[in-house]
């Protein structure tokens, strides 16, 4: 049986010069594929017109290049971009391009599936199958970075970690891409344009503040009160908030950087002022923002949004408290594209 090939992309230069070199050419083949693969994103390798015919089929003998496929593609009557994305295993993500006034933000998966199990959220439905490499994060980008470029004359200017998945269960290959996004020789995106999701892993945020990494941190809290927590995310049982508060305080000695909250409030669950009060004290230790973010159904019912009269509330309740609230209406809802909703139903 014949040796599966590796892709490509999961060499790093250095290793595409040593193997350049390993087959009698000069290592600086290695630069020019990398260029290749990275900054002018190669599907292919004919597509590497200053390398040799030779060269090419050299690393089609040896190499591939596992490229994703925007499957399917549906746009919202608010400009929103909901991309079904095919992997090279058949496994499909999705991915959101979301225009605002002066920006447009990337909305990307990191799962197949996810691994965590939030009872409001579309995606914590999906079996996890498998985490993204690297290079199907990065490519989930350059898709929606073409698409801003095309449909909203401007490239892309932000990225959140917000898709299908957990991004701190799969943090390595996160990492990666980041480093790869931010890199000269990729897309060389800013760092603090880019926003990771994560619903709360203690140890893995402490590592990222040892890490030292540059990007921004959002947390998917939605109570401040264990038992509710973990009514509506189980996995708080396994991760409590005082955990997760421990984390996030070892997180701001060690970078200074604000924490976002994400919050939705519900109806009968989360909407009455010892729930504002909890959070409030949560926010404390540190300069934070809170998102209250505008529920989107997922069919059941079993989650409805709060009423207006609840969001003030909150609204209220944290000025008062000097923490920066804004509220996030949702984009895409009429294709399945906004938060939670993510469910491969394109």
């Amino acid at each position: 049986m014949a040796n599966k090939k590796k892709d490509v992309r999961a060499l790093t230069k250095d290793q595409l010069r040593n193997f350049f070199e390993s087959q009698g050419d000069k290592a600086f083949r290695g630069n020019q594929v990398y260029e290749w693969l990275w900054s002018k994103g190669a599907h292919d390798f004919d597509d590497m017109t200053n390398v040799s015919k030779e060269t090419r089929q050299m690393l089609e003998d040896n190499f591939v290049i596992n490229h994703i496929k925007v499957d399917t593609m549906q746009r919202s009557n608010d400009g929103t971009v909901k991309n079904a994305v095919q992997l090279h295993d058949g496994l499909v993500v999705e991915s959101v391009l979301i225009p605002a006034k002066n920006r447009t933000t990337a909305c990307v998966s990191s799962q197949v599936g996810c691994s965590l199990d939030c009872l409001f959220c579309a995606t914590s439905r999906l079996k996890r199958m498998r985490n993204l490499n690297p290079d199907e994060i990065y490519d989930q980008v350059v898709a929606i970075d073409n698409q801003s470029r095309l449909y909203q004359d401007r490239p892309l200017s932000n990225i959140v970690f917000m898709g299908m998945g957990e991004p701190l269960m799969n943090y390595n290959n996160v990492i990666k891409a980041i480093d790869k996004i931010t890199d000269v020789e990729g897309l060389g995106m800013s760092p603090r344009r880019i926003t990771v999701s994560t619903s709360g892993v203690p140890k893995i945020i402490k590592k990222m503040a040892d890490d030292e990494v540059k990007f921004k941190l959002a947390v998917s809290l939605h109570s401040a009160i264990d038992e509710v927590r973990t009514s509506i995310m189980p996995f708080n049982e396994t991760f409590p908030l005082a955990d997760l508060r421990a984390a996030l305080e070892y997180w701001y000695s060690k970078t200074k950087s604000r924490i976002t909250y994400e919050y939705v409030i519900w109806k009968g669950i989360n909407d009455k002022r010892k729930d504002v009060d909890a959070l409030v004290q949560f926010c404390k230790f540190a300069p934070s923002k809170v998102n209250l973010i505008e529920y989107n159904p997922i069919d059941d019912g079993q989650f409805q949004q709060a009423p207006d009269d609840a969001i003030n509330m909150y609204v209220k309740v944290l000025e008062a408290n000097n923490i920066t609230v804004t509220i996030r209406r949702s984009r895409g809802k009429d294709i399945d594209a906004a938060c939670g909703q993510l469910a491969n139903k394109s």
